[in-house]
Formats: structure tokens, C-alpha cells, sequence
């Protein structure tokens, strides 16, 4: 921790450099759980599938990388969290 910058401002700078990362870390699992989600509608799907039954796994892929997006942002959040906290108690601590 620098001693020259108020302590105030280190837990901003924490928080957002936090948020920052969580929000990296969402974009990029829902982009891995798209991926993913393609690959098991293509395995899934028959070789000669029709367009319906097409237009169903795409849609099954897309709720399926939305729930999964929500999910990590809820872990990296509470992730975000957590620190801010340390990072009070810290300060806190250090103002002592």
C-alpha cells in the first residue's frame, strides 16, 4: 500500500480495479460457454437436421450461455466483494 495516497482512495482504486477484472473475466466465460454450447449442438444434433430442430439448439445455447454468464458475474461479484472488504478492514487498520 502507498502511504503517500489517503486510504480512501487505495480502496477506490482496489474496488475498481475489481470491478474491472470481473467484468474481463464475465465476457470472457461467456464467450468460452458459447463455444461450448455450439460444439454440444453440433454433436447433439443429427447429420441431417432440419432447420427447426436447428433453431432449437440455438436457442437451448443461448439460454444455456446467459444462465451460465449471470452465474459467474454473481461469483466474480461476491469475489469483488470480499476484497473491498479486506481492503476496508486494512484501512482501517492502517488509520490506527
Amino acid at each position: 500500500m502507498d502511504d503517500d495516497k489517503p486510504t480512501t482512495e487505495q480502496a477506490m482504486e482496489t474496488i475498481t480495479t475489481a470491478v474491472e477484472a470481473t467484468k474481463e473475466a464475465a465476457v470472457t466465460a461467456v464467450k468460452k460457454v458459447r463455444k461450448a454450447a455450439k460444439k454440444a449442438a453440433k454433436k447433439v444434433a443429427p447429420k441431417k437436421a432440419k432447420k427447426a430442430s436447428k433453431k432449437k439448439a440455438k436457442k437451448a445455447a443461448k439460454k444455456l450461455s446467459k444462465k451460465a454468464a449471470k452465474k459467474s458475474v454473481k461469483k466474480a461479484a461476491k469475489k469483488t466483494a470480499k476484497k473491498a472488504a479486506k481492503t476496508k478492514k486494512k484501512a482501517k487498520k492502517a488509520k490506527r
